[in-house]
């Protein structure tokens, strides 16, 4: 599913935090958002499942399009929305409860009941998050009872559950080791079968190793936007190039 973002402003208060971005996003990529600290990164992830909707004195212009629709669009239930556009966060935030329930809980939420087939989508997200054959006798024990690398996986695995189209992610391996890193990097790569996941790090040495499309944003614009093989090894702009070389950022 493909999503796009058309001349986006967005304001807190009188605060510019994201300047006239145009971006297509193709569907079953994986698309990186690279850039310094405070550049407006995670503000634009968040638009595409209104994430800031709920920000005081907060004003967006422009429009935000998953599959052609605008999402901001008055007919547009959140809650629908976010069935198809699932959120992984920085750190892991399992909810207080087994690890089946976990996943299990975006199901019920939206009012599925057959235990049959809930017991196999769970199944099906915990394989997809490459998470089952380490919890599949354990799954009636706290959620909290896993390391953090699992839950993350967990967070992964509840995301998947609802049956999504695209997953935005939020730098989602920054609180973890490498050896669990590396585990998040491979899952991203295998899921852009049947998603289009856009991911925010600040580790460019993954976004290299992930994504197919980097986009990198400064001061609030897009500065670049292409190719990731393209982009680290050849930049169109200036200010790209003294960002991946290290010559500030």
């Amino acid at each position: 599913m493909m999503i796009e973002a058309k001349n986006i402003n967005f304001y807190y208060g009188n605060f510019h935090a994201l300047k006239g971005i145009n971006i297509a996003i193709p569907a079953n990529t994986v698309t990186a958002l690279i850039g310094p600290s405070g550049c407006g990164k995670s503000t634009f992830l968040r638009l595409f499942n209104r994430m800031n909707d709920t920000i005081e004195n907060a004003k967006l212009t422009g429009e935000c399009l998953v599959n052609g629709q605008n999402i901001y669009d008055k007919t547009v239930q959140v809650d629908a929305l976010r069935k198809n556009v699932g959120m992984v966060f920085q750190k892991p935030n399992p909810f207080p409860k087994s690890i089946y329930e976990n996943v299990a809980y975006g199901l019920k939420v939206n009012g599925v009941s057959d235990k049959k087939y809930i017991a196999e989508r769970v199944e099906q997200s915990l394989v997809a998050a490459a998470l089952w054959d380490e919890v599949k006798d354990k799954l009636h024990q706290s959620a909290f009872a896993l390391s953090g690398g699992q839950q993350q996986r967990l967070c992964i695995a509840r995301a998947l559950a609802i049956s999504p189209s695209v997953l935005l992610m939020d730098e989602p391996a920054s609180a973890l080791d490498p050896i669990s890193t590396s585990k998040i990097e491979e899952l991203i790569h295998g899921l852009k079968e049947k998603y289009t996941i856009v991911i925010v790090t600040h580790n460019m040495q993954q976004a290299a190793r992930v994504s197919d499309k980097t986009g990198f944003f400064m001061y609030g614009e897009l500065i670049e936007y292409s190719d990731t093989k393209k982009m680290f090894l050849n930049p169109e702009n200036i200010q790209t190039q003294n960002y991946i070389t290290g010559r500030f950022g």
